[in-house]
């Protein structure tokens, strides 16, 4: 069987988006694996699959594979991505897009500069959602890693993330803590691991170390996490610039009982078949 698919990236994060409501792909670990290799396969961080909605109040449902297989509640990067493909393949006319996830409805924006904004839904602060093991709710929890104690902040943007400050995010140890904290006994699903430096309350530097997929160039709901922790932790301003290794995004959060807004771009890379 020969599968049509797109090249995408948000930001460098990249993607292999699949239409599976026009064609039916037969998925398993093991392809997702070769799909994902850089050297033998297409190469991606995640695969978005765009299929037909369950619930009658979205569009489509938005499914996404980490490169090693496994499948995961949301990325924010690829929802832009998924915004402007069903856009570009003329699936739908909307220019808000309403489209279901396995952690509930979000909203994508497709904006006239050929940006898209992302309504990512209200951040989750409930430990036993993440999941993570605490006994309440707080803005900064001790993590202990590798004999040290760290400081960090804990939210689910439809996925969990652990936050950490650091004073210097280009020499922090990203490759070191990350694989550490993201398997950490505490977090029992894993957890994608962000390294916030706050330049000032406007703006911060971000580096991620992505559950299943390792570092990325950019993540859009860990650049949401990371912005959410920071306004909680009394550091940042509602709007933030949010600086990664593959470009910006602007993330906006008004406080509890708003949902979190992510603003940036999507690009197309390459179209291609690939037999299956």
């Amino acid at each position: 069987m020969i599968i049509n698919f797109t090249k995408m990236h948000g930001l460098g994060n990249d993607f292999m988006v699949i239409d599976a409501i026009n064609q039916t792909p037969n998925l398993n670990v093991a392809l997702i694996k070769q799909w994902a290799d850089r050297r033998f396969g297409i190469g991606f961080d995640q695969l978005l699959l765009v299929e037909r909605a369950r619930s009658s109040q979205a569009e489509f449902l938005y499914r996404i594979y980490n490169a090693d297989g496994s499948e995961v509640e949301q990325c924010g990067n690829g929802a832009r991505c998924f915004a402007r493909y069903v856009t570009e393949k003329g699936l739908t006319s909307s220019k808000v897009i309403p489209v279901e996830t396995s952690s509930g409805l979000i909203k994508l924006n497709v904006l006239d500069d050929g940006l898209v904004e992302v309504d990512m839904g209200l951040p989750v602060f409930e430990p036993k959602a993440l999941p993570f093991s605490a006994t309440n709710i707080d803005t900064e929890y001790g993590l202990d890693v590798a004999g040290a104690s760290l400081n960090i902040g804990a939210v689910s943007m439809g996925n969990p993330h652990a936050v950490l400050k650091v004073d210097d995010v280009d020499s922090a140890p990203v490759e070191r803590l990350g694989p550490l904290i993201e398997s950490h006994k505490r977090f029992p699903n894993r957890v994608n691991v962000g390294f916030m430096q706050v330049l000032d309350p406007a703006h911060i530097k971000l580096r991620v170390y992505e559950r299943g997929a390792g570092e990325t160039l950019a993540c859009g709901t860990g650049a949401c996490a990371a912005v959410v922790s920071g306004i909680q932790r009394g550091w940042l301003d509602a709007q933030v610039e949010v600086s990664l290794a593959g470009g910006k995004l602007i993330i906006n959060w008004q406080g509890d009982g708003h949902p979190v807004l992510m603003t940036g771009s999507a690009t197309t890379v390459f179209e291609g078949q690939i037999e299956q």
